[in-house]
């Protein structure tokens, strides 16, 4: 019993003396195992977003792509869908839409497109008549067709209003604009996410120091060279692991004995993410020509044709009802469906430009961003987590994977600063 009392003693007199001897290097071991947790996390978020494009051997593991571009596909159509039933109704956002000032917004490039268009389709389908007419008359059919314009933009606009999920296929519009748009993805989840971003780097810094206590003893007690990469790799593997689930979890405040409340940091942050992630929205994904592009250029703007093409028809023969027995007789009831339809195509054509003017109003009526604010807020946790978790979910091994790998990397060059 008194011998290994004594051999105890030794073993802590050698031990002590070791400490003395090298405390730089002792010292020096939590600094490190502090920059192994840094370093570790700071290299896990760049592989997040870094590089957009795959960059390494192509058809080989041997290279790497930025887990938010890889799989820009699903995570666009997953934001789309939580944007879509959650976030967004397209019905609500055309519903602010106030027709009689959209009307005086384009008053005048409107009239001036009708004036374009009236004497353009005149001078083409039926351009005899038109050339006989004075200037006189051809400037009063000019202004009684000006004069119903109004009314056909209200007419397009409530039944745009009525038929809008059936016109513009908004998650369509969304999921394309995010896919081809690999930056702006990167953008929506960066910027929604960077103080989780930063949480993450600094908690390695913290988790790092406190770790490399726990490993200088252990080296001073062992002096066995495992005990560095070993612990390198745990600091990697355990801190990125804790630092990605205190960002989401707990989803509900929980509040511990002693006053102390737990709430993942990206629940804690909803009214700021929701402020952010709406003005990114309305800025950068469902503007005004975005969404005047999908429903000129959509796979669903055949309908939206055919509507225009069908009020134009529809006005075309309410201008000309009083006077029918002369538009019959001088024009011919197949001539006039070819006005029509030239009619509404060049009306088509030049919407973009008509509507230029109304762009600044059409953005603040819509009021995108304060729509998806206010919808963010009353999310549930699940469906608000939804917004950011998939960006980590598939892939959160490799990123924690990294973290462990960089860190045995940095144990084994400590044993042999150690060593020598």
């Amino acid at each position: 019993m008194r011998r290994a009392k004594a051999g105890e003693e030794v073993v802590v007199e050698a031990v002590l003396d070791d400490l003395a001897g090298n405390w730089p290097l002792y010292t020096a071991i939590p600094v490190v195992a502090a920059l192994i947790g840094y370093v570790t996390k700071r290299v896990a978020i760049e592989m997040m977003f870094r590089p957009l494009d795959f960059v390494g051997v192509k058809g080989t593991f041997l290279g790497w792509q930025g887990v938010v571009p890889r799989h820009g596909g699903r995570m666009a159509a997953t934001a789309t869908d939580l944007l879509t039933k959650n976030v967004l109704d397209v019905a609500e956002v055309f519903a602010r839409i106030d027709a009689d000032r959209l009307v005086t917004e384009i008053e005048q490039p409107l009239l001036k497109a009708v004036d374009d268009i009236t004497r353009e389709v005149l001078a083409e389908h039926h351009p005899r008549l038109w050339e006989r007419l004075p200037p006189m008359a051809r400037d009063l059919v000019v202004k009684h067709i000006q004069a119903g314009t109004p009314r056909l933009v209200r007419q397009v606009l409530d039944e745009l209003r009525d038929n809008v999920d059936d016109i513009l296929d908004i998650k369509r519009l969304s999921v394309q604009r995010l896919t081809q748009d690999k930056a702006l993805l990167v953008k929506l989840i960066r910027e929604t996410s960077r103080p989780e971003m930063a949480f993450i780097a600094r908690s390695g810094i913290y988790f790092g120091f406190f770790l490399g206590i726990v490993q200088s003893v252990v080296w001073a007690l062992t002096k066995n060279p495992l005990v560095m990469p070993i612990f390198g790799a745990s600091i990697g593997l355990f801190t990125d692991w804790l630092a990605i689930k205190l960002i989401f979890v707990p989803r509900d405040p929980v509040r511990l004995p002693g006053g102390l409340l737990l709430h993942g940091m990206f629940q804690r942050r909803r009214a700021e993410v929701a402020r952010q992630y709406g003005e990114m929205i309305a800025n950068e994904l469902l503007t005004v020509d975005n969404v005047l592009d999908a429903l000129l250029n959509g796979p669903r703007s055949d309908r939206l044709r055919a509507m225009i093409r069908r009020l134009v028809a529809e006005a075309v023969d309410e201008q000309a009802e009083a006077a029918r027995p002369l538009v019959n007789a001088a024009i011919g009831p197949q001539r006039l469906d070819e006005m029509k339809r030239a009619a509404a195509a060049k009306s088509i054509e030049r919407l973009p430009v008509t509507l230029l003017p109304a762009r600044s109003y059409l953005s603040r009526a819509m009021d995108v961003a304060n729509l998806v604010e206010q919808r963010m807020t009353r999310m549930t946790s699940t469906e608000y987590e939804g917004l950011l978790r998939p960006a980590f979910r598939q892939d959160e091994w490799k990123l924690v994977a990294v973290g462990g790998l960089i860190g045995f990397l940095v144990g084994e060059l400590q044993v042999l600063v150690m060593l020598h």
